[in-house]
């Protein structure tokens, strides 16, 4: 994939895209969950990955595709076992990632006690971009962030509503995982997450990083 970063471009390909759930406090309670007492993750296959004005697939086996808008972190170097203050220079920048979710096969996931893998990780559901933005570009910590379903906004918050900052997250996932160059972190999403349908026109933005466009369309029979 690539992206814009500074004056050139940037093939981004992650070894991994770990994504944090429950990081805002009104999505945990409109998804009725408790408020996370430490980060809680999952990862999404790097072939889920599409580029900005892509098609999100709706597949055939879900009844209902959702969106959640994240500030994704790009990382720019190995992290490991390491503390939050230590972070921030091994962080590349920043940009915008959706987080698809095939929510009925979630539901039915959650009920049997089973990975999320499914619902998270069929291909184009992570749309991503339109650029990375330098880590010394924005404050992270106060960015407006929201999603428009057909030019309705569906979603608004600001990262400030986070529950753990990403310093917090990157230092957390390094002490289980290795974080690799290229690595995505997607920090979680505000309350409003939703459905698509077929033919729905999707704009999620972030204050200073721009405005990431998808389609959504059905999956062929």
């Amino acid at each position: 994939m690539i992206l814009k970063f500074g004056d050139g471009d940037l093939d981004l390909k992650p070894t991994k895209i770990v994504a944090v759930a429950r990081n805002y406090k009104a999505h945990a309670e409109e998804m009725r969950s408790a408020v996370p007492s430490k980060p809680t993750f999952f990862l999404k296959p790097p072939s889920s990955l599409v580029s900005d004005n892509s098609n999100v697939v709706l597949p055939r086996m879900s009844a209902r595709v959702d969106y959640e808008v994240e500030l994704a972190v790009v990382m720019k170097s190995v992290v490991k076992n390491s503390a939050p203050g230590t972070v921030k220079d091994k962080i590349l920048g920043y940009t915008i990632l959706v987080d698809i979710t095939a929510r009925d096969i979630q539901a039915e996931a959650k009920k049997a006690g089973m990975p999320w893998t499914i619902a998270k990780g069929y291909d184009t559901f992570a749309p991503l971009g339109p650029r990375i933005v330098g880590v010394e570009e924005v404050n992270e910590k106060d960015l407006d962030i929201w999603l428009k379903v057909n030019g309705e906004y569906k979603q608004r918050g600001n990262t400030d509503q986070m529950i753990f900052s990403v310093e917090e997250l990157v230092s957390y996932i390094s002490h289980i995982m290795t974080l690799e160059p290229m690595d995505v972190i997607a920090t979680g999403t505000p309350s409003g997450v939703g459905p698509m349908e077929e033919g729905d026109a999707v704009e999620a933005g972030i204050e200073h990083i721009g405005v990431l466009r998808f389609r959504a369309v059905r999956e062929s029979q």
